[in-house]
C-alpha cells in the first residue's frame, strides 16, 4: 500500500486535518501510527478504509487508486477494527449474524466451507465456537474486539487496520491482542496498520512507526531508530513521557 501526498481538509474552516501524508508500507510488517487524540492518525485510517475521500493525493493497492476499486472488491482485501467495538454493531445481533453478514463477501464458497472458515478464525482468536450463539451484548470488551477481529479475518484481508483495539479491554487481556496481531503479521503474512497513543504498545509491536501530529507526519522509521534516536522535537516529548519504558529498551539492548 502506498500513500502519496494525502491531504483532508475540513469545513468551513477548511483545517487540514490531514497535511501532505506520504508513506508505502507491505506485507507481513506491522506499521504503527502513533500520537496524540487529534493529531489525524484516525481520519488516515479512514480514508484508507474508504470511509473519508482525501481532499488530494492519492491512495494505492495493488498499484490502483482505490477510488477505482469497487469496495465489495476492496474490503475483500482491506478490513479494519475501531477503537469501541461496542458503537461498530447492533448488540443484539448474535455472533453467528455477524458472521453471516461478513459471508456475503464469499460469493462463490461453498455453505460448508463458509462454517469451517469461521470455526479457523474464531479458533485464531482464541475464542471457543460456542461464542457464535451468543448475542453482543453477552460478550466482554475483550471477546468482542476478537470477536470483530475474527469477523475481519473471515474473507482472508491483506490489511488489517486497527485503530486503538486495546482501548477498551483489561489490562489482562492487552497482550494477547497484541499477540495475536503479531502472529497475523508474522506467521500469516498480513500487513497490520497498528494505530494507537499509547507508545509503549507500539514499540511492543511495530516494525516500523510514523508520529503524527496536526495532520502531519513528524518522523518515522523502524522503531528502535525511532525510540533510541528521535529527531523530531515532538517524538522527543512523546519518549520522554514513559521514561520507564526507555529504560526497559537500553537495558535489553545491553543483554542483547
Amino acid at each position: 500500500m502506498l500513500l502519496q501526498k494525502i491531504n483532508l481538509s475540513e469545513e468551513p474552516s477548511l483545517i487540514e486535518a490531514v497535511n501532505n501524508v506520504n508513506f508505502s508500507c507491505r506485507s507481513g510488517e506491522i506499521v504503527g501510527i502513533i500520537g496524540e487524540s487529534g493529531s489525524g492518525k484516525t481520519t488516515l485510517m479512514k480514508m484508507i478504509l474508504k470511509l473519508l475521500k482525501p481532499t488530494s493525493g492519492t491512495i494505492y493497492f495493488e498499484d490502483k487508486d482505490i477510488w477505482e476499486i469497487s469496495n465489495k472488491q476492496y474490503y475483500k482485501h482491506v478490513q479494519g477494527i475501531f477503537q469501541d467495538p461496542y458503537s461498530s454493531i447492533n448488540p443484539v445481533y448474535r455472533v453467528k449474524h455477524l458472521f453471516a453478514n461478513s459471508s456475503n463477501l464469499l460469493k462463490g464458497m461453498h455453505k460448508h466451507e463458509i462454517k469451517r472458515r469461521i470455526k479457523e478464525v474464531v479458533e485464531l482468536v482464541n475464542l471457543e465456537i460456542e461464542v457464535l450463539d451468543k448475542h453482543i451484548d453477552e460478550l466482554s470488551g475483550g471477546q468482542l474486539q476478537r470477536v470483530l477481529l475474527a469477523n475481519c479475518l473471515l474473507v482472508d484481508p491483506d490489511i488489517i487496520l486497527a485503530d486503538e483495539p486495546t482501548s477498551m479491554i483489561d489490562a489482562s487481556l492487552r497482550v494477547m491482542i497484541l499477540n495475536i496481531l503479531k502472529d497475523l503479521s508474522k506467521n500469516h503474512n498480513k500487513l497490520i496498520i497498528f494505530i494507537t497513543h499509547d507508545i509503549s504498545q507500539a514499540f511492543y509491536i511495530c516494525d516500523r512507526i510514523l508520529v503524527m501530529y496536526q495532520g502531519r507526519i513528524m518522523e518515522q522509521g523502524l522503531v528502535e531508530d525511532i525510540v533510541f534516536n528521535p529527531q523530531n522535537p515532538y517524538t522527543k516529548r512523546l519518549i520522554a513521557d514513559v521514561p520507564r519504558l526507555k529504560q526497559k529498551f537500553e537495558f535489553s539492548r545491553l543483554l542483547a
